[in-house]
């Protein structure tokens, strides 16, 4: 399967007994079903159609096809009345979650010309191609007690914006937890040393995510940095100019070492094949250690706006929320808590170390930092703030029993005084109140890091959350 492929299963249903009974009724609904691939067909999505399955033999044949496939999600088109006996062993055996598309083919019926037809035959075969409720209370019924996990959406097949809105939501939500499953995240230190919160049990995150987890060495990339030649460093150094605004007291030496280490990350990133990247290392008493870690801001900027999230402090649970709201198409940046602003009535929020620089309000501003607050070292770092407007928040919470739980909230990011510091930070308002927002979240225990990404998709993340199975927290 090509990389970031999403394979969506298909099929629509049907009473076998019905096709010499009703002439035309089978190529209808066929015509039905086909006009659902259309619409489900985009960019990086295989839509896998195995057509119209109206009996036990077509249900087995059926299933068997999804499992070669190895699709991801099922869309069942309830076309008319099924047996569900034909229906269960169809999603029994490919274990994926399932929409149930209970789609009329026109908002109503044609009263007039329907009762006009004269032929109750002829009249019966028009109604059952509208009859596609009928069957869902049956289907949800074995559905429940099969423990299949499945989702419906009611509505029409033309003309029906909201429907189609929903299903786009849904392949997105795949889309995403397709591309979390087997994503290559790269851990590198260890934890900043006392950060409870943070600390996470990196078997959960591959058992519920479908992460592989690879174990870097810092010293790896310190020896890839000595690897890099003057003519890679001086093409980073011009791509620092074309991408970042590069403030006139930033030393020269550190800006080269930053190029430096942006290179060797990118190596290392494309030889274990990463997606995401946490770090955290001191360094202390091995100085090359501490260059490398120091110099790292711009270079795991970069990747984090090309679609390789990194986080610092070793936040695994963050860096997952990163690379969730990255898939999503939204951005995702790391971010806690800076300060309230009781007078705007906005929380202002950011991060030291690296930014999502791809959905940042104008151009990043990359200053000189004497001293790392906390951490060991100095050299350059990015200042910025996130795009105006609606925003989400992402949090990856764990509960006490050791499950994980999704946390979000949606706001705006609003214009206003920052904190010009050297780091990423930005002020958001919320529905409810910065006081009461502050206690609303806090209440769920998350960890004091989140991803903020653009955009409202509290709905996609709920919809994640439910092919995941997990439960979604949205703080209103």
């Amino acid at each position: 399967m090509k990389a970031g492929t999403l394979r969506i299963g298909l099929f629509g249903i049907g009473l076998e007994a019905y096709w010499s009974q009703f002439t035309g009724l089978m190529p209808r609904l066929e015509g039905y079903l086909n006009r659902v691939a259309e619409r489900l067909g985009r960019p990086g999505v295989e839509v896998v159609n195995v057509g119209l399955v109206d009996n036990p033999d077509r249900a087995y044949a059926a299933a068997s096809e999804f499992r070669r496939q190895d699709v991801d999600l099922i869309f069942l088109h309830v076309t008319t009345y099924a047996l569900s006996s034909t229906v269960l062993p169809v999603v029994l055996r490919a274990k994926v979650p399932v929409i149930v598309l209970n789609l009329a083919p026109s908002a109503a019926i044609d009263y007039a010309t329907f009762n006009a037809l004269g032929d109750r035959t002829k009249m019966t075969g028009d109604w059952l191609a509208y009859c596609s409720a009928c069957p869902v209370p049956e289907l949800a019924n074995v559905f429940k007690r099969a423990g299949v996990r499945f989702h419906q959406i009611t509505g029409v097949l033309e003309d029906d914006p909201e429907t189609w809105c929903e299903v786009d939501a849904w392949v997105e939500a795949a889309r995403v937890a397709a591309g979390m499953n087997g994503n290559r995240l790269g851990l590198m230190g260890h934890y900043y040393s006392g950060m409870l919160d943070i600390q996470s049990d990196a078997t959960l995150q591959c058992v519920t995510f479908g992460t592989h987890i690879e174990h870097l060495e810092v010293d790896e990339l310190s020896a890839l940095r000595r690897e890099v030649s003057a003519p890679q460093i001086q093409a980073r150094l011009a791509e620092f100019d074309r991408v970042f605004a590069v403030q006139p007291d930033c030393a020269a030496e550190d800006l080269v070492q930053a190029a430096r280490t942006s290179v060797a990350l990118d190596r290392l990133v494309a030889e274990y094949r990463l997606g995401s990247l946490a770090y955290y290392y001191k360094g202390t008493g091995i100085a090359e250690n501490e260059t490398t870690i120091a110099s790292i801001i711009l270079g795991t900027s970069l990747l984090t706006a090309r679609g390789v999230p990194v986080a610092g402090e070793y936040e695994v649970k963050n860096v997952q929320a990163m690379k969730i709201m990255d898939l999503f198409g939204s951005g995702g940046s790391f971010t806690e808590y800076y300060a309230m602003d009781f007078k705007d009535d906005v929380v202002l929020m950011g991060h030291d170390g690296p930014g999502h620089i791809a959905i940042a309000e104008g151009r990043t501003k990359v200053r000189p930092l004497k001293v790392y607050h906390g951490k060991v070292g100095k050299g350059v770092s990015v200042e910025m703030a996130v795009k105006l407007g609606p925003v989400t928040l992402l949090s990856i919470i764990e509960s006490a029993g050791g499950r994980l739980a999704l946390l979000c909230a949606e706001g705006e990011s609003v214009p206003g005084p920052i904190l010009e510091i050297g780091n990423t930070n930005s002020r958001y308002w919320f529905a409810c109140g910065a006081r009461e927002f502050v206690n609303r979240w806090n209440a769920h225990g998350p960890a004091h890091h989140c991803a903020v990404g653009v955009g409202h998709i509290a709905g996609k993340i709920a919809k994640l959350g439910l092919l995941l199975g997990l439960e979604v927290v949205k703080v209103t």
